[in-house]
């Protein structure tokens, strides 16, 4: 069994692929025309990978997209494990066109769930307003409305939905959920509903969280009727897709204050343009698609990636699995 993945991760979990597949080929990326088998120089064409790890760190390092191009040489590839948690890149659809078995990652989850957490407590916990008062020197009292009453609605309950939840439910906060069927969630959720309940839900809501996929029922969900249904004084955070947000809708809500701040860090045009009303607009936050930007990242991308790899050679299934539905395929039987 061939497996291609980048110098850098081979580097890292070279002793323990070896542990779970003594006879496997590691095949590494070193550029994206440099390949190395057993530290020596091997034509690209050579390369016959079944497994490819499109690691976090191909993206960093430039070969991506050449591994991505080995992967579709390949005559029988069988399994990719990614490096991002959604698949709406038209790269993930080729890949489970090509009939290939794809796993998603999840190692950004926890990341992203502090930053939702960080933003949305402090912009309920009155930190700016005890601030501006200390710069003045004004003993004033900030009584504020107690996070452990807050209703929390979160669009997608994915890895990182769950990471959110096990984060804010200590809090005592009040969680409903979007998903695409109404099952039961234990203890971390109070309540499931269906994209299209999701209306009925927002003026109730003091936090809303987007974390769901972008596709065509989801596309600018959000929109003027949307943010009219909000509740005033709401906190909007994104870390899903910019595509999710009609940006027009959503600068007219904040001159109602529905909501009455958004924290978003990802955008219709990215990298945001210098001109955008974003940067400067008073009520919201703007971050550069880094949500997901912990330094945990590469060993939990690791740990994944050798799970799956003992999953995948025990015939048992992965973790985080893609079905071809998600970007429109036939569901695998």
């Amino acid at each position: 069994m061939q497996i291609l993945m980048t110098k850098a991760a081979s580097e890292r979990v070279r002793g323990r692929v070896a542990t779970l597949a003594p006879d496997a080929e590691i095949v590494t990326a070193v550029t994206a025309e440099h390949y190395e088998l057993a530290g020596r120089p091997i034509d690209k064409d050579a390369i016959n990978p079944e497994v490819v790890w499109l690691s976090l760190d191909s993206y960093a390092s430039g070969t991506l997209g050449a591994l991505y191009g080995r992967l579709m040489k390949a005559q029988a590839p069988r399994w990719t494990q990614i490096m991002a948690a959604g698949i709406d890149n038209p790269i993930f659809r080729n890949i489970l066109e090509k009939g290939v078995r794809l796993s998603k990652s999840s190692a950004q989850a926890t990341p992203i769930a502090e930053y939702v957490v960080a933003h949305a407590l402090s912009l309920q916990v009155p930190i700016n307003q005890a601030a501006a008062l200390q710069a003045r020197r004004e003993w004033t009292s900030t009584p504020y409305h107690e996070v452990a009453r807050t209703r929390w609605l979160m669009a997608g309950f994915g890895n990182i939905g769950n990471e959110i939840a096990k984060r804010i439910k200590p809090f005592g906060v009040h969680l409903t959920v979007v998903r695409r069927s109404p099952t039961a969630e234990g203890d971390l959720v109070d309540q499931v509903i269906t994209l299209n309940q999701m209306a009925a839900e927002l003026p109730e809501a003091d936090v809303v969280v987007l974390a769901c996929a972008l596709n065509d029922e989801t596309r600018e969900m959000c929109d003027d009727a949307f943010f009219k249904a909000m509740k005033p004084g709401a906190i909007l955070i994104n870390i899903g897709r910019g595509g999710l947000i009609d940006e027009d809708a959503l600068r007219a809500g904040l001159d109602r204050d529905q909501p009455a701040h958004a924290v978003l860090d990802v955008f219709q045009t990215e990298p945001l343009p210098a001109d955008s009303w974003f940067w400067d607009h008073p009520k919201v936050r703007v971050t550069a698609h880094t949500s997901n930007s912990g330094d945990g990242n590469l060993d939990r991308g690791d740990a994944l990636f050798l799970e799956n790899l003992r999953r995948y050679l025990a015939n048992l299934p992965l973790l985080n699995e893609a079905d071809p539905s998600e970007v429109g395929l036939p569901a695998r039987a």
